[in-house]
């Protein structure tokens, strides 16, 4: 007879349904205020008489005020205790600069609001997926992030639609007071999470307080000589080269061809992907912890290259917006698996926040890259050499996490052997959220009492604790 063991080192802390449903406003709230922002700003700066060349200098500084501040950012949410202070000052000053930006659009104030929102928008994200970490543990750590990514896919899709309209009907400068206005109830669902729910220890990927054994915090010399977390940031840095480019390529060539029909199309080509992100989320982030994440990573990154193909076999409109379903599976198991991956491979070395900041910058060298490149080939080359080229890229980023990323999900389950007493690995296929310290004898619906013979004190039976109930889905006999 074998028991599944959930030992403690694994143990969750079970949080409030409060700090929860604050996890949900503030990645709602978050991305609404966000959508306010990227081509709005264009738009907006171009119908204020700005030229092309001081647009495209104010942008360019913004995108690299926030590839700057990545690193720092993570460096600063692995040490700062208070991480809700963090994300509200990054939330406050988002606010400002759209308020700033929609009342005062001159040079030199819309330049510094726009490196400032660069700067703090960058950490927002982290900081937000360092909170969830710290509040759910690393055990349910999967479901939360795709929990996260359906309600900011939701608040995008509600922003966009809402600063559209109000664009259309009131003015381009409106729809920046309304991203500021949305910064007060990100600020409310901030306020709703409990600053005791919030586990500093889980939320940089240390070693629980509880642990029997201490590990000292990983060197940031170790994190870049990591070989996975290097693979990682690699392939991520070519999926974004190939995948980037791919949207403004598609909407240019759809202008130059005189396309009647070319802002509706477009539209459609970023609503439906997050559509498909809206729904899928979820899902995956159950099957990350059931399959593991190196078969969803291969599906995600596998879609790119397969779209690109198919783009260079056809340039109709409709058939384009169907393609782009393709779009929305592989933002979604890249948007879950990111963060879920980092935090893999950086559990227990108290450096989760850094690495987020590694990964996010070659992402985001990849995202800047990739419009210039594939920019270049498509005024140089026909539309199907671009995509072709768009997915020779996309095929050598999945064949690295094919041929070189590892499973990354943990083992941290155990099965008890009455037999002789052994206690030896197995398969992850259920979780269980313990107190912290205090085990769980779990099978399925009951707890179970210990076997015969087996000795006081040790973990399993402790788990058999009278009254000691599991609060997150069961374990399994065996």
């Amino acid at each position: 007879m074998a028991f599944i063991v959930a030992l403690p080192h694994a143990a969750e802390a079970s949080p409030s349904r409060a700090s929860l449903n604050g996890l949900d406003g503030i990645n709602f709230f978050n991305a609404a205020m966000l959508a306010g922002f990227g081509p709005y700003v264009a738009v907006y700066l171009a119908e204020q008489k700005w030229t092309q060349e001081n647009i495209g200098f104010v942008l360019t500084a913004s995108g690299l005020a926030g590839l700057l501040a990545l690193m720092p950012g993570g460096e600063l949410l692995d040490t700062v205790r208070p991480k809700r202070a963090l994300a509200a000052l990054g939330a406050i000053m988002v606010a400002v600069t759209a308020l700033v930006i929609g009342i005062w659009p001159n040079f030199p104030v819309v330049f510094t609001a726009l490196v400032l929102h660069g700067t703090t928008g960058a950490f927002l994200g982290p900081a937000i997926a360092a909170i969830s970490l710290g509040i759910v543990g690393h055990l349910a750590f999967p479901e939360q992030l795709g929990r996260n990514q359906r309600f900011a896919s939701a608040g995008s899709l509600m922003a966009t639609g809402l600063m559209g309209l109000i664009g259309y009907l009131l003015s381009y400068q409106a729809m920046f007071l309304i991203a500021a206005a949305l910064g007060l109830p990100l600020l409310v669902a901030l306020a709703a999470i409990r600053p005791a729910d919030i586990d500093f220890a889980r939320s940089c990927g240390a070693a629980h307080p509880d642990a029997p054994t201490q590990r000292a915090r990983t060197t940031h010399r170790c994190l870049w000589k990591n070989p996975a977390v290097l693979t990682f940031a690699a392939g991520l840095f070519l999926f974004q080269l190939a995948n980037a480019a791919m949207l403004p390529v598609v909407g240019a060539a759809l202008v130059y061809d005189g396309e009647s029909r070319s802002s509706l199309i477009v539209a459609a080509l970023i609503i439906l992907p997050q559509i498909v992100v809206a729904l899928l989320a979820p899902w995956v982030g159950r099957q990350a912890q059931r399959w593991g994440r190196r078969p969803l990573l291969l599906i995600g990154f596998g879609a790119l290259p397969i779209r690109a193909l198919l783009f260079a076999l056809t340039a109709d409109p409709l058939f384009l917006v169907g393609l782009q379903l393709l779009d929305g599976i592989s933002g979604v198991i890249v948007g879950v698996l990111t963060v879920l991956v980092t935090a893999d491979l950086t559990h227990g070395t108290g450096r989760f926040n850094l690495a987020q900041g590694i990964v996010g910058t070659a992402s985001g060298l990849g995202a800047a890259l990739s419009t210039a490149l594939f920019g270049l080939v498509a005024a140089n080359f026909d539309w199907a050499a671009t995509f072709l080229s768009v997915a020779s890229v996309g095929l050598l980023a999945a064949s690295i996490m094919w041929l070189l990323m590892p499973e990354t999900r943990p083992s941290t389950e155990k099965r008890f052997d009455s037999s002789d007493g052994r206690i030896e690995q197995v398969v992850v296929e259920d979780w269980v959220r313990a107190t912290p310290g205090r085990p769980h004898l779990i099978r399925r619906g009951t707890i179970t009492p210990p076997p015969a013979g087996l000795s006081p004190g040790s973990p399993a039976a402790a788990a058999t604790e009278r009254g000691h109930g599991a609060s997150g889905p069961e374990g399994r006999r065996r």
